[in-house]
């Protein structure tokens, strides 16, 4: 049986600012009604296969779980990165787990996905994973190519070498072993690569058992797996959550599976990497113009999300998440708009946002890593407004979950509860305080906010002091573990 693994610990800057470090792209609805990190999970509905393990950042977890939760999704667990160290230790973490709780001497098979490609064609990427199973339960490392449409320069690249003896050939669906995996090409390389038809896009997504993923490992990046070996060696568990030790798995290499285990076996001469072409309507959605592609269109191929109205306007992609967006003449534009930023740019220069992201981290700003709305485990926030000594939030609170018991160094707090009911610490006193009602928490009194009851719990907070930062908060109890 296959068991998935779902890579979630991206925090790419491409596409800011609907992306940021603490709610990056794998968590957005940017297609359909779900997000790509649930419609990962979603394509894998008639597959024979496991509960998914996820893998992620720990600042995602909450958000990467009550995903899960919230698309009725079933997982064995979310194992989290205490810092990121890229796909090799992140699967060596996977398939450690995977063997360790292995029974009857099965032999798990990893399916590892990464949490943000968008898939049309999900019928032919099952097709092309049953074939690949047949390789990997033969003991061969298996990755998927993507049958190239352009010569795509933003891609790494694989060169098929002989076609497979064994299965069943059907033209461009044939299994091919690896000839070598290539970097990302300049356009007159990418243009003679699709013309041969010996070349894939590197779609990142493998098919091997665990055991054997571990033994080339063992030969070509063995400290990684000394180091993954050790760090999970005693895991601890909170809530769905799997730690492992942050101390040592910080000295583990920053290494792709690429370069760790595939490229090293690739250039041995063995046969044992096998390529499975993939013709499935893929994007990693690397950029605006690529979620553009991916889009459905209007009769002059604009690409709309949200409140938008355009006049005497082509090829844009316009996205609109809190305000109307209104266009009249316009081009080849990628516009966004979201609650604290707005992004007008060229649709042939989106590559270039990152450094607008660059720019936001040099003057200290927290653009690039929030939205104005902040997703907690207990619900959410959204910073309505900002001043000098004051910053008023509206707080939304979900049935039976409670912030943590905490205090302050340099606010007060003021609650006014907008709809439901709160249960509220407030020092040495309880009490509960309902729709049109408020309450005051002085500056360094230990508090706390509950919602008892069936609904959701609305409020507004208007915090007031001299300094307002999220770090000034002292913890001593919290039921997600943040002490």
């Amino acid at each position: 049986m296959i068991s998935p693994v779902i890579l979630a610990g991206g925090t790419g800057s491409r596409l800011w600012p609907l992306s940021r470090e603490l709610y990056p792209k794998q968590f957005l609805t940017v297609t359909g009604e779900q997000s790509m990190l649930q419609q990962t999970v979603a394509r894998l509905s008639g597959m024979e296969h496991a509960a998914p393990v996820l893998i992620c950042n720990e600042d995602h977890r909450f958000i990467a779980a009550e995903q899960m939760r919230l698309g009725g999704y079933d997982h064995s667990g979310i194992i989290l990165e205490p810092v990121g160290r890229n796909t090799a230790p992140a699967i060596a973490l996977a398939a450690l787990r995977a063997v360790n709780n292995a029974v009857d001497g099965e032999e798990p098979v990893l399916l590892i996905l990464a949490a943000d490609h968008i898939i049309e064609n999900e019928e032919a990427f099952k097709t092309s994973v049953a074939k690949a199973l047949l390789l990997a339960e033969n003991g061969q490392l298996v990755t998927f190519g993507i049958v190239p449409t352009a010569p795509e320069t933003g891609y790494g690249y694989i060169k098929r070498g002989t076609n497979c003896e064994g299965l069943d050939t059907n033209g461009s669906h044939d299994a091919f072993s690896v000839s070598e995996f290539v970097e990302k090409p300049d356009l007159a390389t990418a243009e003679e690569y699709l013309a041969s038809g010996n070349y894939y896009w590197n779609s990142g997504m493998f098919l091997f058992k665990a055991s054997r993923y571990l033994e080339e490992l063992a030969k070509f990046s063995p400290i990684i797996l000394d180091v993954c070996k050790r760090a999970i060696a005693a895991p601890s568990q909170d809530l769905d959550f799997i730690r492992v030790d942050k101390a040592i798995f910080a000295t583990c290499p920053n290494d792709s599976i690429d370069y760790s285990v595939m490229e090293p076996l690739c250039a041995q001469g063995s046969n044992s990497v096998m390529v499975v072409p993939m013709d499935a309507g893929w994007s990693d959605v690397g950029s605006f113009s690529a979620l553009w592609e991916v889009s459905a269109k209007d009769d002059n191929q604009n690409a709309i999300k949200g409140d938008v109205m355009v006049v005497d306007s082509t090829n844009n992609y316009i996205y609109a998440e809190h305000k109307l967006v209104s266009t009249v003449g316009v081009d080849n534009l990628v516009i966004i708009e979201t609650k604290d930023a707005i992004l007008v740019a060229s649709k042939d220069k989106v590559q270039d946002v990152k450094t607008i992201v660059n720019q936001l981290k040099e003057a200290g700003r927290t653009e690039h890593k929030l939205h104005r709305e902040v997703y907690r485990p207990w619900g959410k926030y959204d910073s309505i407004d900002f001043g000098k000594r004051d910053h008023v939030k509206r707080i939304t609170v979900k049935p039976g979950e409670k912030l943590s018991i905490q205090k302050h160094h340099h606010r007060s707090e003021h609650w006014i509860v907008v709809s439901g009911t709160a249960s509220v610490l407030n020092g040495d006193k309880t009490i509960l305080v309902t729709e049109n009602e408020s309450t005051y928490i002085p500056l360094g009194t230990i508090h706390a906010l509950e919602n008892p009851g069936k609904i959701l719990l609305e409020m507004i907070e208007v915090q007031t002091g001299s300094y307002l930062g999220e770090d000034d908060i002292v913890r001593f109890e919290d039921r997600y573990g943040r002490v």
